[in-house]
């Protein structure tokens, strides 16, 4: 709401006196600089209202440089009374330009209106603001309280067993009905579109993944994250925000993490409670139940992307730049071994199945994860999956093993979703025999860390190699590391694309050929940088050649 007579840009009611309404602050506005008054009519000593012409232009000029004083990080950092503070000083400044004056009762009323502006288009104020959790509306609530009174009755009314072989839509029909007259039995009034619903939510409980089914259909949220029955996470667009999802109980998020992982052949109980699944539409699970997590089971989903995500579409998010798109397209063509860096979430899988798009269709390749979800678009695919230990503890299917098999069936190409342990010197022994062309992912935050983990994990395969020897391997078999990461706005953008060259001594020597250089924010808050390449002559120009790409190298390589 704003200050009387502010009634151009957005309307509002007001109060006497020409106070906002919105909010309300315990700053103590600054004394106002004695400023001339060509601008305005002579006030008297009573504090005469500025004209609300006046006001309106200085509000409106304060809206705009808002985002001048303050980013969503500062506000966040802040307190109420700092900002309001800044504020004000930013008043004065422009008072000053504009000639003119407000009483202490207009300027505060203004300092209230900014104040609630930068909260609503900049960001909360404080980290009590961010965190503060979204409430349930009434009609929300009254739906859930009718769904668990329904539902044990419904239970009594229909077969199980019966209903899991209909089709949805009949089903919802026959269900529809059977809770029409549960409702007037238990006295609970709801309209017709509140009925609608509740069927939707008692199928999602028969069929589906109950409470969660709402988040799987919505195709803009990208990671759903579980921690107990009241409290469900999405990541929409880059950011994490708190849903209005609840589960009835841990016994009722514990079945629904039981669905999941049955499907798939897996179980997660008290003996084995971590275990790795997916969807039936590829999306991948995760599922820690207690007594390893302590306020409940703890489920979090990367969902599996309808929209094929590739190079081009990169270049149209802004997470590369031509140029470095046709390096990555060129580094697939010409067969290099690829690992794919970056942190949780960073878009290594998403990186992963954009280049597996440049291998050609009449190779033949061998994918290994542990959870299957990588999109391969080629005809010539087998894809192989690790298995947990049964019960009796035997049974177990590692990377190592399904490694070790895959050179036996003999693969053009063989990608890792994901290097974490001693598969990795079967890969790297698998790149340099023959199978060049493979990929894999790893967690690390730089290409030279990647380098180091990818030498610790060959550590882990248990055979005592000098680290020379190791390195001498890693240097023989890599060609390129991809380091994706996830910024601060929620994008994700290819930060380095390193070349490893060689040895020298026992370091292995890389090379940068393009670095992603961080130059500031627009105006929304996305943050803005340059993709440069660094001008040297690519080390792999020799292969690129062999395929007939070197003058396209050379042209990426120069922008």
């Amino acid at each position: 709401m704003k200050p009387t007579g502010f009634g151009k840009k957005r309307q509002g009611p007001q109060r006497a006196g020409g106070s906002f309404g919105r909010g309300s602050t315990a700053a103590v506005p600054k004394p106002l600089i004695g400023a001339p008054q060509q601008a305005l009519s002579p006030r008297p000593a009573n504090e005469q209202s500025a004209p609300t012409d006046f006001i309106d232009r200085i509000a409106e000029i304060g809206d705009e440089r808002l985002k001048d004083h303050f980013t969503a990080d500062e506000l966040r950092m802040a307190t109420k009374g700092e900002v309001v503070k800044k504020i004000g000083s930013m008043i004065v400044g422009i008072l000053e330009e504009e000639n003119g004056t407000l009483s202490p009762q207009e300027q505060k009323d203004l300092e209230t209106y900014l104040l609630n502006e930068a909260e609503e288009n900049i960001g909360p104020i404080g980290d009590s603001s961010a965190s503060t959790p979204k409430k349930q509306d009434a009609n929300k609530k009254t739906l859930f309280e009718a769904r668990d009174r329904i539902q044990v009755l419904l239970m009594e009314h229909i077969d199980p067993t019966a209903a899991a072989d209909l089709p949805r839509p009949e089903l919802a029909d026959q269900v529809g009905e059977v809770v029409g007259e549960l409702l007037v039995q238990e006295k609970i009034n709801l309209n017709l579109t509140e009925q609608r619903d509740l069927v939707s939510l008692l199928l999602d409980d028969m069929l589906g993944l109950g409470p969660l089914e709402p988040l799987l259909a919505d195709d803009t949220i990208s990671d759903i994250m579980v921690n107990g029955p009241n409290q469900v996470y999405v990541e929409q667009k880059g950011r994490i925000s708190l849903t209005d999802v609840h589960f009835r109980d841990n016994q009722h998020l514990m079945n629904v993490a039981q669905r999941i992982v049955t499907a798939v052949g897996r179980r997660v109980d008290e003996s084995s409670p971590i275990c790795d699944a997916r969807l039936a539409d590829g999306s991948r699970v995760n599922v820690i139940a207690p007594p390893l997590a302590i306020d409940g089971a703890s489920i979090s989903i990367r969902k599996f992307t309808k929209d094929k995500i590739t190079l081009d579409k990169m270049l149209e998010f802004g997470s590369i730049t031509p140029p470095l798109a046709k390096l990555l397209k060129i580094a697939g063509a010409c067969r290099l071994n690829i690992l794919i860096s970056g942190g949780t979430g960073s878009g290594k899988t998403t990186m992963l199945n954009a280049l597996s798009r440049m291998i050609d269709k009449g190779e033949r390749v061998v994918t290994i994860e542990d959870a299957a979800e990588l999109q391969l678009q080629q005809p010539h695919v087998v894809r192989l999956e690790t298995r947990p230990a049964n019960l009796e503890g035997g049974g177990e299917v590692t990377m190592r093993d399904l490694v070790k098999n895959a050179l036996r069936m003999r693969p053009d190409r063989i990608i890792l979703g994901e290097i974490r342990g001693g598969e990795a010197i079967d890969m790297l022994q698998a790149m340099n025999t023959g199978h060049d062309g493979s990929m894999g992912t790893i967690h690390a935050n730089r290409p030279r860390e990647a380098l180091t983990r990818l030498e610790n994990m060959v550590n882990m395969a248990g055979l005592h190699l000098p680290a020379k020897a190791i390195r001498e391997q890693v240097s023989a078999s890599l060609d390129l590391i991809v380091q994706v990461q996830r910024m601060r706005d929620g994008g994700r953008r290819t930060t380095h694309v390193t070349e490893v060259v060689g040895m020298e001594g026992d370091v292995i020597t890389t090379q940068d050929l393009f670095k992603f250089e961080f130059t500031g924010e627009d105006e929304s808050g996305r943050l803005v940088g340059s993709f440069n390449s660094t001008g040297v002559r690519p080390h792999f120009l020799t292969k690129a050649e062999y395929f007939g790409l070197e003058r396209a190298l050379m042209e990426a390589m120069n922008g």
